[in-house]
């Protein structure tokens, strides 16, 4: 049965318009890359869900391979959005993409027609909805050709099966080259979706710029560097730790000296601000209008409530974005 939401949930959240387009984003959305998965507990990946939802958080970002295993972060969403959200579906942005391996053979994976036709009729039978509000593609192909890619895009929008598209992981050239022609062809590029945090600043070499040239939005996955942004490895790796219990996506060769000492200089700037480092973090993507929300992962709906304690501050002196930069490199 559904629940009752907070009724004071949209009273605190920023939401920004995504380039632009008629959508706002949540200033945060969550991502459902890990912890909602069919090894997960059921119960608590329900209450991340809830959680968000009471505080402001109407974004929901998944993809077709998202679990583990793949496919069942969709599955347990579609379960969680009929249990306690389904009256309130109008009020959710819902989003999936499709470009990494999903299924054995030639036709499950990368950014052929076939493969993404197929895959998005997957994911709208796992989540039991009709649509979806944001459809990507995953990462560039490089064999298929981008005009294969970019009119199934165009092509999936016609069919209704999703409102707007978005890209994930292409670089500037290539992004120009794919944002061009799904103008051309009369469904523009809604968002883009790129790795992006203090640790990792490709995107401010050329894409930025273009998503504020072309008026799409940007939504950063990544935002805490999975979780070197914090103040959790400054004295060591806890052994609830993703590299302890993981080492998947990080790992102990992540965490050298230098890479401490850099946390710690910042650290102890946030502490300045009267920040936690992971606020600090998250705000200083949200200190650029040009990012329309950030994308939040959490195993603890407390986690969740904490990130939104970033709003409070996205205001940055030219002295601290100078000291950023310094420590940075």
């Amino acid at each position: 049965m559904d629940i009752t939401p907070s009724s004071t949930r949209y009273e605190h959240m920023q939401y920004r318009r995504c380039g632009r387009s008629g959508l706002k984003l949540p200033a945060f959305s969550l991502g459902l890359w890990h912890n909602f998965g069919l090894v997960n507990d059921f119960g608590n990946s329900r209450k991340l869900i809830t959680t968000a939802f009471d505080n402001g958080i109407t974004h929901f970002d998944l993809a077709n391979n998202y679990g583990p295993p793949p496919g069942s972060a969709e599955e347990n969403f579609g379960k969680i959005l009929n249990l306690d959200l389904k009256a309130h579906r109008d009020e959710i942005i819902i989003s999936t993409k499709a470009g990494y391996t999903m299924w054995d053979g030639p036709y499950g994976d990368w950014g052929a027609k076939k493969y993404l036709v197929s895959s998005l009729d997957q994911s709208l039978k796992r989540m039991g909805l009709p649509y979806v509000d944001i459809f990507y593609h995953h990462r560039p192909d490089p064999d298929t050709p981008l005009e294969e890619t970019m009119t199934t895009l165009d092509l999936i929008v016609r069919q209704g099966k999703a409102l707007y598209v978005g890209l994930s992981n292409y670089r500037p050239a290539e992004a120009a080259k794919a944002i061009a022609i799904l103008k051309q062809l009369g469904t523009p590029c809604l968002i883009h979706q790129p790795k992006y945090s203090m640790f990792e600043r490709w995107v401010e070499g050329g894409l930025m710029d273009l998503l504020e040239q072309e008026g799409v939005g940007c939504i950063p996955f990544s935002p805490l560097a999975q979780g070197l942004l914090t103040d959790k490895y400054l004295h060591g790796i806890p052994k609830d730790s993703r590299v302890a219990t993981s080492g998947q996506f990080l790992n102990e060769t992540h965490i050298t000296p230098e890479k401490i000492d850099k946390i710690a200089r910042l650290d102890n700037l946030a502490k300045q601000r009267g920040q936690k480092l992971a606020h600090m973090a998250l705000a200083w993507l949200l200190r650029d209008d040009r990012v329309t929300s950030v994308l939040i992962g959490s195993s603890k709906p407390s986690q969740i409530i904490d990130s939104l304690g970033a709003l409070k501050n996205t205001v940055f002196s030219d002295d601290e974005l100078g000291i950023i930069n310094d420590i940075l490199g």
